[in-house]
């Protein structure tokens, strides 16, 4: 009988969450589908998961957000488990880094740091400890590690803001609506041509509307 199982008889948590993960992955007694997946294969779900959670929190649909978050916590613990399988990175590993990120990143919670500051400083403290560890893994241009995984116009706001951050930005929206002026005048030109460019012309004015 399926309720024999000792799984049933685990109390509910993030334990039990990463044991059925185990035994759907299990290569002799797991499910098929859950077996044959891979990083690349999951990785879709993933995204679509982290959707729903921001439509669900959208809609301020509490219920839903909580089933939602369930789907999304799954796939982290999917992702862990094939990290362990391939001697990656396992659940424990993952844990330990975000929380050492997340106690070096609050320094005036977790440390001698000043209190007193505001949300605004805080968040600039934030950026300049993401900046240091880019530095520290490499990353010296100024838009290295955006990823190239992101939705189009999720990527041009991450790009603009990273550019915004070291003075390339308008200081008003009068020349952001002249740039996308001149870049919808391009566009017509494109379309008017043989010789193409409609693709490229069309990115570029995304981007200015992007920024304004």
């Amino acid at each position: 009988m399926a309720d024999s199982d000792p799984i049933h008889d685990m109390p509910d948590g993030t334990l039990k969450l990463i044991e059925v993960m185990r035994r759907l992955r299990d290569s002799e007694t797991g499910c098929p589908w859950d077996i044959e997946q891979d990083f690349v294969s999951i990785a879709p779900y993933t995204i679509e998961e982290a959707f729903e959670v921001a439509d669900a929190i959208e809609r301020e649909a509490w219920d839903d957000l909580e089933g939602e978050l369930g789907d999304l916590l799954l796939q982290v613990v999917y992702h862990c488990q094939m990290g362990g399988e391939a001697g990656h990175f396992d659940i424990a590993s993952v844990t330990r880094r975000i929380c050492a990120k997340m106690i070096d990143r609050h320094p005036h919670v977790f440390g001698s740091d000043n209190r007193d500051k505001s949300a605004s400083e805080q968040a600039q403290d934030w950026e300049t400890a993401k900046a240091a560890e880019r530095t520290a893994s490499g990353e010296t241009r100024t838009l290295d590690g955006i990823a190239l995984g992101l939705p189009a116009l999720l990527r041009a706001a991450k790009l603009q803001k990273r550019l915004s951050a070291v003075g390339f930005d308008w200081e008003d929206p009068r020349p952001v609506l002249d740039k996308i002026a001149e870049e919808l005048a391009e566009l017509n030109a494109a379309f008017c041509t043989a010789d193409g460019g409609i693709k490229e012309e069309f990115g570029d004015l995304l981007f200015s509307l992007v920024n304004l």
